[in-house]
């Protein structure tokens, strides 16, 4: 049997400001919205996977997505945080130090979205 990840929810305050923001740091789009009352608005990775983003009332908890991608993808995200002034770091403890050296990988970098979730970028090629 295979199994592959459809989707994951990512809670937020805003959620469509939420996927904007995960969208351009990540050179994807909003995709549009889905779910009752479309309360999902939805980024998607890849024919496999997307992120729905869910606005909730509540304090956001802690969050993390992780994503393995090509040197290239790896370059072009770490030159849109750069631009964006998105503050990153190299572990999810020091995710402000804009280094890259990854503990798991041969690069990587860590960044806390608006709302906490700790996204991660990782690439094995050098």
């Amino acid at each position: 049997m295979t199994i592959t990840l459809n989707h994951t929810v990512v809670f937020a305050k805003d959620n469509d400001k939420a996927a904007h923001e995960f969208a351009e740091n990540m050179g994807l789009k909003l995709e549009g919205y889905e779910g009752i009352d479309n309360k999902f608005a939805t980024v998607r990775i890849n024919a496999e996977l997307s992120v729905f983003f869910m606005t909730i009332e509540s304090d956001t908890p802690q969050q993390h997505l992780a994503f393995s991608v090509d040197e290239h993808t790896f370059d072009q995200i770490l030159d849109r945080l750069r631009e964006r002034n998105v503050t990153f770091g190299n572990s999810p403890h020091e995710s402000n130090n804009q280094r890259t050296d990854h503990p798991f990988a041969s690069r990587g970098l860590f960044w806390t979205n608006l709302d906490g979730c700790l996204v991660e970028v990782m690439t094995d090629e050098s």
